[in-house]
């Protein structure tokens, strides 16, 4: 894993103005202005996470791919307790701490890593996908099922087939809405770090071959919940 010299200030307990200022700070660590790596090359990692509200427990769930095939190389999980309240646009502060703690649970290279939620899809352009990769230095998009606060025109029917994701306010292209299987409704792709958004739609597109989700996105969400019931008796 690479090092993660921000952890410690960036992902503390804080109040909602103390996290926003953390955010404001991060996000100018953002790199914009790669490519990233080749669809199907390497290993892709998809991270999710699932709460227990009641116990306040979250679980933490990433499983590495062989990004050719497909195939399981690894997975882990992490458990840890929810420390941050629920704000939106600052649900990051809830995640990272136990998704860090499960990608440092890795002997594979995680590569790419894929989280289910948003990058610059986000009202303060600094959504999980965003913070985890400028906490980690590694390549990092986000795959999200809604379109949070943005719009966007219905994109052809055709598996493939995306539309711009636009910011209400100043018109800027956020993210992309992105057919991944025919008639299916799309899912919203947005760039985390250093990864372009190009590439990005690729390879979600790549790890969707059967599915509307990312294979990454599916294995994680099914290990965090399994791994969510056994922690808590369910």
């Amino acid at each position: 894993m690479n090092d993660v010299p921000n952890r410690v200030p960036s992902h503390a307990p804080l109040d909602a103005a103390t996290a926003r200022s953390v955010q404001d700070e991060l996000r100018s660590r953002v790199v914009l202005d790669e490519s990233g790596p080749t669809p199907g090359t390497g290993h892709v990692t998809g991270v999710d996470v699932a709460y227990d509200d009641e116990r306040d427990v979250v679980v933490a769930a990433a499983v590495v791919l062989d990004a050719a095939t497909l195939t399981t190389i690894e997975e882990v999980t992490a458990t840890g307790r929810v420390e941050f309240p629920y704000v939106p646009g600052l649900l990051a502060f809830r995640e990272i701490p136990t998704v860090l703690a499960a990608l440092e649970r890795l002997t594979a290279d995680p590569g790419l890593v894929v989280c289910d939620g948003y990058g610059q899809a986000h009202p303060r352009r600094f959504g999980l996908a965003s913070h985890l990769g400028v906490l980690t230095g590694l390549p990092t998009l986000g795959v999200a099922k809604n379109p949070f606060t943005f719009t966007y025109e219905q994109p052809g029917p055709a598996r493939g087939d995306s539309s711009p994701l636009l910011d209400t306010v100043d018109g800027a292209e956020v993210g992309r809405a992105l057919r991944t299987q025919p008639g299916v409704k799309p899912v919203f792709v947005s760039v985390g770090h250093r990864i372009s958004l190009d590439n990005a739609c690729a390879h979600t597109l790549h790890l969707a071959a059967s599915y509307r989700q990312p294979e990454t996105t599916r294995l994680a969400d099914s290990l965090c919940r399994r791994a969510l019931a056994q922690a808590t008796g369910l």
